[in-house]
Order: structure tokens, then C-alpha cells, then sequence
């Protein structure tokens, strides 16, 4: 995954969904945001995972380790560290995270809910990323003065070539070959139209 394409988030808190009664929205924000301006993900999340993240957030030691803690305490034992979570994905109203783990040795991706990983990536001080794409597909600008503007969304046919090569062997190493087709499809017009300028 290339990493010119990730933007580094944190994890600014959870609310109760004004969406879906009895859910939770978990707040990401930017890492470089400022105090003025910043641009933001909301991720509907259930009440058993909102709660899994709020006790690392308010820093609450329960009485005995959740199944979050349970992984991390497996993690240290084994001599596995977590890298990064990555959120890599939107489709049909659900998110997709990668934990990127490593022994030392080996790097391995391992699929997991959004919910988890970033549960998970709290309690290590793993960094969480996402990718441009999704930034654009599902966050919004926020301002102090009150206004908030949904992200423009972008559109493949104004990136860069180079982007678009990074962006088709992202969808063919995640067997998206639908989108990989539409890019590569692009990519040949562009490089056909920078031809016929010369």
C-alpha cells in the first residue's frame, strides 16, 4: 500500500449516533488538523465496540482483560507487533481495515472490522491511517466558525498518471479487478492524449 496515498488519523471520541437509534458514531480526525480546521470520518459502530474503545479513551481498567486486551496481551507474548491500521476501503455504507502486524521478521496484513483494529491499534499506540480515497468518500471539513462542507469528491480522471499507476496496483493486490480495469482504462486515454499533444 503506497504510503503517499494514506493520511494519518486520531481518534477524537464517540457519540451516540444520530443516525441508527443505538449506535455510536467513532470520531477520526486528521493528524495534522488545527485547532480552526480539520477533516473528519464518522464510523457507525454497535454499542459493545463503542464501548470496547471508550474504556481505553477514559483510560478504565476493568476488572478482567476484554477481548481487545486478550489480543494485545497474545501479541506481546508471541513477539508480534502492530504496525499500523490502515481503513482502505468503503463499500455499501461498510468499512475495511487491514492491521499490519509484523514478528520481526515477517509482514502479514490481517483483514479485520474497523471497529477492532482501531480498538486494538488504541491500546498498542499503533498508528491509524486511511486513504485519500476514503477521506474523500466519507469525510467532511470541519471549521470552529460553523461550517462544515462535505468533501468534494475526487474524481480518477483528474489524478495524476503516476497516482493512477499507485491506485491500479493497489486494486489489482486487493483483486478488485472492476476498478482496476476502469483505471487502467484512464490511464490509457491520458498517456494516448499526452501523445497526440506532441
Amino acid at each position: 500500500m503506497d504510503n503517499e496515498d494514506l493520511i494519518k488519523l486520531k481518534v477524537l471520541g464517540i457519540t451516540r449516533s444520530e443516525v441508527q437509534p443505538g449506535a455510536y458514531a467513532l470520531l477520526l480526525e486528521n493528524d495534522d488538523s488545527t485547532p480552526e480546521e480539520a477533516r473528519r470520518i464518522p464510523i457507525v459502530v454497535g454499542a459493545a465496540e463503542a464501548q470496547a474503545i471508550a474504556i481505553n479513551l477514559e483510560q478504565v481498567v476493568p476488572s478482567r482483560p476484554l477481548t481487545h486486551d486478550l489480543f494485545v496481551s497474545m501479541f506481546h507474548v508471541f513477539g508480534i507487533e502492530l504496525q499500523r491500521v490502515v481503513i482502505y476501503s468503503f463499500k455499501d455504507g461498510v468499512f475495511a481495515a487491514i492491521m499490519q502486524v509484523t514478528n520481526g521478521t515477517t509482514m502479514v496484513d490481517i483483514d479485520s472490522r474497523t471497529s477492532d483494529a482501531i480498538a486494538i491499534a488504541l491500546r498498542t499506540g499503533s498508528p491509524i491511517y486511511t486513504t485519500s480515497e476514503v477521506m474523500q468518500l466519507t469525510g467532511y471539513e470541519w471549521r470552529r466558525d460553523g461550517n462544515y462542507k462535505p468533501q468534494k469528491p475526487v474524481r480518477l480522471e483528474d489524478l495524476p498518471v503516476e497516482k493512477l499507476e499507485r491506485r491500479l496496483q493497489h486494486y489489482v493486490d486487493k483483486e478488485e479487478y472492476e476498478k482496476a480495469a476502469r483505471v487502467q482504462k484512464i490511464i490509457a486515454q491520458k498517456t494516448n492524449s499526452t501523445r497526440g499533444e506532441e
